[in-house]
């Protein structure tokens, strides 16, 4: 009896002996799979942060490069508007004229007997053609040095220059146009007015407004009384010693 009850002690802290060692193994790979998991979860936001930080480096960068090239373009256009405004407008001193200002001034002036119509619609339509052409020119110019974009600006000054030679070149054939027009239609209506007899009795119709030159090729026409009332008029206002030497020379 003694020894039966001694062997079913024995087996009774066999089997507790048993459940301790499993339970405390539980235990063990419990605690590993949760360092784990939290080693997980670190790495997770290690990795999480580092992306972050990259999406806003790249975004700074991306900012940084388009600014210079926004200020670029608008440097760029800034100095060619000057080019232009210093190479064009400023040294020729240029204004707006439309084309009905100077029909209006033609036709002012036909009414007041300074030209025939026939002349001045003549000189109109040289003009306008003159000026079109030019202005097609210019703006040719220019639309080739907007389309090759910013970073071109020696191409500006260059078009700004071509555009000036052009201008001034139009400038003064069309000047030399309108005052050879002009003198020609004012040469024959003098004549005309002094065969007539008709209109003011001084010689030389807009005296006042013709320069030396003017004057001086208005001379041929006249007769000695004529040249003689041209010299004592000018005599007694502008002087000009040019004039005078050449009435003289007609007189003598």
């Amino acid at each position: 009896m003694a020894e039966t009850s001694r062997g079913s002690a024995g087996g009774r802290g066999s089997k507790s002996s048993s459940g301790g060692s499993r339970t405390r193994a539980r235990s063990q790979s419990r605690a590993r799979s949760g360092g784990s998991s939290a080693s997980a979860r670190k790495s997770a936001a290690r990795k999480g942060g580092q992306a972050r930080g990259r999406q806003q480096t790249a975004q700074k960068r991306a900012r940084q490069a388009t600014a210079p090239a926004a200020q670029f373009s608008g440097k760029t256009v800034a100095e060619l508007r000057e080019a232009i405004a210093k190479g064009i407008v400023a040294p020729l001193n240029l204004v707006m004229l439309t084309r009905d200002r100077i029909q209006e001034v033609l036709d002012d002036a036909v009414s007041r007997g300074r030209v025939t119509a026939d002349d001045a619609q003549d000189l109109a339509r040289n003009l306008f053609e003159r000026g079109r052409k030019q202005t097609n020119d210019v703006l040719g110019d220019l639309e080739q040095l907007l389309g090759r974009g910013g970073g071109q600006l020696q191409d500006a000054r260059k078009a700004a220059g071509r555009a000036r030679v052009q201008v001034e070149d139009a400038t003064s054939r069309a000047r030399a146009r309108v005052r050879g027009a002009g003198d020609v239609a004012l040469a024959q209506a003098d004549r005309a007015r002094r065969v007539t007899g008709m209109g003011p009795s001084f010689p030389i119709l807009g005296y006042d407004d013709l320069t030396a030159a003017q004057v001086v090729s208005r001379l041929d026409s006249l007769t000695p009384a004529e040249l003689r009332k041209v010299r004592d008029y000018e005599r007694r206002n502008a002087n000009r010693k040019s004039v005078l030497d050449a009435i003289e020379t007609k007189l003598s």
